[in-house]
């Protein structure tokens, strides 16, 4: 028996757009209370009133991730108004393009503070929340890059690697709170970040959809607390 979601309290980095926006509508209408992080107040607009039409309960909060104070602000901001969080949903990302002998040191302090160290400052201010509850699940998107390299993408790759071990790690020191750590690494995912990228940029709905990955997501979270996924990866099936 999947348990339910209702009245639960989530917060989603990277929640205005993409991925996040759209676990955010499917964790909406599963009855979740709802914390986003975005690093504008413009980015809200659109899902301020998806979200509202819903009759959502959410909350919004500018903050860079890669900031621990902007974070702490932030997550506090949205604790004072939800309570203690049972879901974190570490999305928030950035990409770039590169050799590795072109890409300049700026883009990879740019990458890692963001895709690693924006992570680390979220769950931080999270975790002793879920400590307290004796209960949680956290969600870190990786990346099919965080398990293979490839040419050109050596700070993405090397970012969402980092993703991958950290998460390990943190779950192995958080499973005797009964808090759930899990890892997904998606291929390819049609986004505003990733629309018109490859060969198959014609076809786009042959890509996997921000609204699959939320469907998966919600599926998860719904196992009873005794099971979790620790990593699971999501591909496009006939993406060619």
């Amino acid at each position: 028996m999947m348990q339910s979601l209702q009245g639960k309290r989530a917060l989603i980095t990277g929640g205005s757009r993409g991925i996040g926006k759209a676990t955010a509508i499917a964790l909406a209408k599963e009855g979740v209370e709802l914390g986003l992080i975005a690093r504008s107040e413009k980015s809200f607009d659109s899902i301020r009133l998806e979200l509202t039409d819903l009759g959502a309960t959410f909350i919004t909060a500018v903050a860079d991730v890669s900031q621990e104070k902007e974070v702490r602000k932030a997550v506090k901001d949205i604790e004072n108004k939800l309570g203690n969080l049972d879901i974190l949903i570490n999305n928030a990302g950035v990409g770039t393009n590169g050799t590795f002998q072109e890409l300049p040191t700026t883009e990879w302090d740019k990458v890692l503070s963001t895709n690693v160290m924006g992570v680390v400052h979220v769950t931080k201010a999270v975790l002793p929340g879920m400590i307290e509850k004796n209960r949680g699940d956290i969600i870190n998107i990786s990346s099919m890059s965080g398990l293979k390299g490839t040419k050109g993408s050596s700070a993405y790759s090397a970012s969402k690697f980092a993703v991958i071990g950290l998460s390990e790690s943190l779950m192995q020191e958080v499973r005797t709170n009964n808090i759930r750590v899990s890892v997904l690494t998606p291929s390819l995912v049609e986004t505003d970040l990733t629309r018109g990228k490859g060969s198959n940029s014609r076809n786009p709905d042959k890509y996997t959809q921000a609204e699959d990955l939320a469907e998966y997501i919600i599926s998860q979270l719904k196992l009873e607390q005794r099971t979790f996924i620790k990593t699971a990866a999501q591909w496009g099936t006939n993406p060619f």
